[in-house]
């Protein structure tokens, strides 16, 4: 369950902002939501510096970058829970099985994909969770935290819905041999699952991925509730290390409860009885609940966990680099709009009032500026 879309909703967008931030208020933005991009990235503070298409770009490269630098265990996750490979030497020889099969290509097949999944998914997720969150808002702009489940879990689910057909398309990408390809980009797959297979192909499993929003939504809560013991203080005073942290460890808990259906959900959406060893699938069913059954019985309840490891492994340096990259980027738009000295530090620019908008700042440059043109003018005369 580790699509990690990005979405700057959870970043630009609070509608509580007029009012004290309150503990439901933390849980809505931290761990109400479907994806594990949501619970890091909303941990993030919003910047009032930046404007709204900035902040969509500044997350929406960190996400491209940090999914294509992580794209290897991806691939080796993917191609474990469909069963296209039972590696029983390791985790790590798992990427020397790819490389020997489908060289060094195999190991970014569907990122392209992927990446593209994150915009439009974003931009469906943040339309519908604003309407439904308006609806549920008392006279003061609070939620409550159930409410905000409801909210969180709906709009991700109408977000998954939209873009459900990318997803298909990335794991037939994935779990077919890069050099023996059947499929040839994602326009191609789109189209030869829809004219081969039909429209129903290109949403089978996502039932599944509204059934393992309750083990995920649970794993989650069981983190929030405890992040006081952990660090023995308030969570208003958590730093944002801590915070990191605590994203990383409801990552880790949410999809353990939450894997054995997003396997399952992967090996029905790379099953065709047309293609090359049924796509890759290790086992054939007729449905979900024929491909549990199979998989138990044929390969052992622990085969719903397989890739685990890689996800595991995937969460600190996807999230790291996600950070890092969004800093690096904010640095830049914040250089571009004037509030910092370089791009390259945090060096604050003299004179300029940290709390003013984009907008006002540039209107103050230029009402500054003007009245330097018209102070030369009248002393040349």
């Amino acid at each position: 369950m580790i699509n990690n879309m990005c979405c700057w909703s959870y970043i630009q967008y609070r509608p509580t902002d007029e009012v004290a931030a309150s503990a439901e208020e933390n849980w809505l933005f931290r761990y109400s939501h479907i994806h594990i991009f949501r619970v890091i990235m909303a941990t993030v503070k919003p910047d009032d510096r930046l404007t709204s298409s900035q902040g969509f770009m500044c997350v929406g490269f960190a996400g491209v970058f940090s999914k294509t630098v992580t794209s290897p265990l991806e691939v080796v996750k993917i191609k474990s829970q469909v069963g296209t490979f039972h590696c029983k030497k390791g985790f790590l020889h798992s990427f020397l099985v790819v490389y020997q099969k489908e060289g060094i290509r195999g190991f970014w097949k569907g990122n392209l994909v992927s990446c593209l999944r994150l915009f439009p998914y974003s931009a469906v997720h943040l339309s519908t969770y604003k309407q439904i969150i308006h609806l549920h808002m008392d006279e003061l702009g609070y939620v409550s935290q159930w409410r905000a489940i409801f909210a969180g879990g709906l709009a991700g689910i109408s977000a998954a819905l939209a873009t459900y057909p990318l997803e298909v398309a990335e794991t037939r990408l994935i779990a077919q041999n890069c050099r023996e390809p059947t499929y040839r980009g994602v326009v191609h797959t789109l189209s030869n699952i829809y004219q081969t297979e039909g429209l129903r192909a290109l949403y089978r499993g996502f039932s599944l991925t509204i059934l393992g929003a309750f083990p995920f939504s649970i794993g989650c809560y069981a983190v929030y509730i405890n992040l006081d013991k952990l660090w023995r203080k308030p969570q208003f005073r958590f730093t944002a290390l801590q915070n990191f942290i605590n994203g990383c460890i409801a990552a880790g808990v949410a999809q353990t409860l939450s894997y054995p259906f997003e396997t399952v959900k992967r090996k029905m959406q790379a099953q065709n009885p047309r293609l090359p060893h049924y796509g890759g699938a290790d086992i054939h069913f007729t449905g979900m609940l024929d491909c549990f059954r199979q998989v138990i019985r044929n390969k052992g309840i622990l085969t719903l966990w397989s890739g685990i490891t890689a996800n595991m492994v995937k969460i600190v340096p996807y999230f790291g680099l996600l950070f890092s990259c969004f800093e690096m980027c904010k640095q830049v738009c914040l250089y571009r709009n004037g509030y910092i000295v370089s791009p390259l530090s945090y060096k604050l620019a003299p004179g300029v009032d940290q709390s003013m908008g984009p907008t006002e700042v540039e209107e103050v440059k230029q009402y500054l500026k003007n009245r330097k043109f018209q102070s030369q003018q009248g002393s040349r005369w």
